[in-house]
């Protein structure tokens, strides 16, 4: 494939895989793609996660009301290590790298940009969850940068099904300029090596 890409791995945590309010069913049927994809391309991986805050009036504007109504997925309930990548991910980084943020979007404060225009990066290719909320973020930031982006359609998922599906239509049809939706073995088989 042409072009200096990363894979960028949106909050594959155990949050989201387990048995919490957030619990995400389709993790599981989504996981051997994404594995597959980080652990070919481990030192090219980047597996974002979502942090929240200690205490719900640790947040700002409406994100102190979404914490109240979320109190138990908050720091000072949730243990630690719930915020961790699951297990077949978890044991890829290091060399793959772990970009933690404390909203939907992972480019609000500059950092994930900067480090990916230092290196020259021009594609992004995204795997996670969910397609609906944080995949969406980290997609339609990515767009607003100027970057290439593959989504590996296989290898997203939500807790909504019509959402999920509304999505990608969304994605393929209204950005079809500048994403492409692609199936795991197929982005695999195109011999994806540049820039890893």
């Amino acid at each position: 494939m042409a072009g200096n890409w990363r894979h960028i791995c949106v909050d594959m945590q155990r949050m989201f895989a387990e048995d919490t309010p957030w619990r995400v069913a389709w993790m599981e049927a989504i996981s051997p793609q994404v594995v597959e994809v980080a652990s070919r391309h481990s030192e090219g991986t980047i597996f974002t996660r979502f942090c929240p805050p200690a205490r719900p009036s640790d947040a700002h504007g409406m994100w102190r009301g979404y914490y109240e109504k979320w109190w138990m997925m908050t720091a000072e309930h949730l243990s630690y290590e719930m915020l961790g990548l699951v297990p077949e991910l978890a044991r890829l980084s290091p060399p793959a790298t772990i970009f933690d943020k404390h909203v939907y979007s992972p480019w609000m404060d500059g950092r994930l940009h900067a480090g990916l225009t230092n290196e020259a990066v021009d594609t992004l290719v995204v795997t996670g969850g969910e397609t609906d909320v944080c995949v969406l973020a980290t997609v339609l930031g990515g767009i607003d940068l100027g970057y290439r982006v593959i989504i590996l359609k296989d290898a997203v998922c939500s807790g909504t099904d019509e959402t999920h599906d509304a999505s990608l239509e969304l994605l393929g049809s209204r950005f079809s300029a500048q994403v492409e939706l692609m199936l795991t073995a197929d982005f695999l088989s195109s011999d994806p090596q540049g820039g890893l």
